[in-house]
């Protein structure tokens, strides 16, 4: 890699580095905060922010953090990682699996907070729930494993019986399981399900035209940063080709999208925020639980149902978290 496209890639880390110098030398802690998405995508940021002011710690006051952003490309973790750890920061944040992974791979001392939609004992990223062990803990969402959950949804509110096609991200280290997993719940109930891969931009331009030709009835969008990357790409196509959609966040809903099933993002943020303040404090990750994320929320956009002209179920309305009308 050229030196120039090195400096472009690691998103200004050059220029940043002596703030982080001069952080560290007045006694201010450092966190280093890394994700596979990027800012406008990264919900959890605000809800870690206030938790650290809660406890004390301001922005600018009395810590600094230091961002590094993949902006959907999860390959880029491993260098983004290794030059936050080059830093020495006081603590690592890690919004997603690509990312607590990436850091976890590149040290083994600097204490890490991360965020994540499966299993992190069978991620590797600890030794058991209870005594996570090692140098990280976290919260733990179970979201990847939820696309079963949102085909049963998207059929719910189907106009009538079709092809659903399943949009998913080569690119994530969940994605087999993924599509294994709603490959089984749509065998298990006689649904034709059509897997669809795309890793960038044009791919998933080019998948939906696709989709749109074979009349496809409705997509369920698998768990990945770069779809939350490319969000309002995703929301417009669907709309322009007037297909029903389940997407795995909120914001998606909010960006106009029909309906979303996942955990809370907030309730994350705050969690992790607050596991990051009692590490700032003196905690030993070693000893703080995982905390596992229980509370789902399933949303509905009745304006975008209006325009699919959907009906949606006055049963399932009445177990949905938010309605936006």
């Amino acid at each position: 890699m050229k030196r120039r496209e090195l400096i472009a890639f690691l998103g200004g880390a050059a220029f940043s580095w002596p703030l982080a110098v001069r952080a560290q030398q007045a006694g201010v802690p450092v966190i280093g905060y890394l994700s596979a998405r990027s800012p406008d995508a990264e919900e959890v940021r605000p809800p870690i922010l206030e938790a650290l002011e809660e406890a004390g710690f301001v922005v600018g006051r009395n810590v600094t953090i230091e961002y590094r952003f993949a902006d959907g490309r999860e390959e880029r973790l491993p260098l983004l990682a290794a030059d936050l750890v080059r830093r020495l920061p006081t603590l690592l944040i890690a919004t997603n699996i690509s990312s607590a992974l990436a850091v976890k791979a590149a040290t083994t001392t600097i204490p890490i907070v991360f965020g994540v939609g499966e299993d992190p004992v069978e991620l590797g990223l600890v030794a058991s729930l209870n005594r996570p062990g090692g140098n990280a803990t976290g919260i733990s969402g179970f979201t990847t494993g939820l696309g079963p959950k949102r085909l049963g949804l998207l059929r719910e509110v189907m106009p009538k019986p079709g092809l659903i096609a399943f949009l998913v991200n080569p690119n994530t280290g969940s994605t087999p399981q993924q599509i294994e997993s709603v490959k089984a719940a749509a065998r298990s109930v006689g649904q034709p399900l059509l897997v669809v891969p795309a890793s960038i931009e044009a791919q998933v331009d080019a998948a939906i035209e696709n989709m749109a030709k074979r009349n496809v009835a409705g997509i369920v969008y698998s768990a990945t940063p770069f779809f939350q990357v490319v969000r309002d790409k995703l929301v417009a196509l669907a709309a322009k080709h007037a297909i029903p959609a389940v997407y795995e966040w909120r914001v998606f809903v909010t960006a106009g999208g029909l309906m979303s099933y996942s955990t809370n993002r907030t309730e994350i943020g705050r969690l992790m925020g607050t596991y990051a303040s009692r590490i700032l404090k003196g905690a030993n990750p070693a000893e703080l639980p995982v905390v596992q994320s229980t509370r789902f929320e399933l949303v509905f956009n009745l304006k975008t149902a209006k325009a699919l002209s959907l009906t949606i179920p006055p049963t399932l309305l009445a177990r949905a978290d938010e309605v936006i009308e």
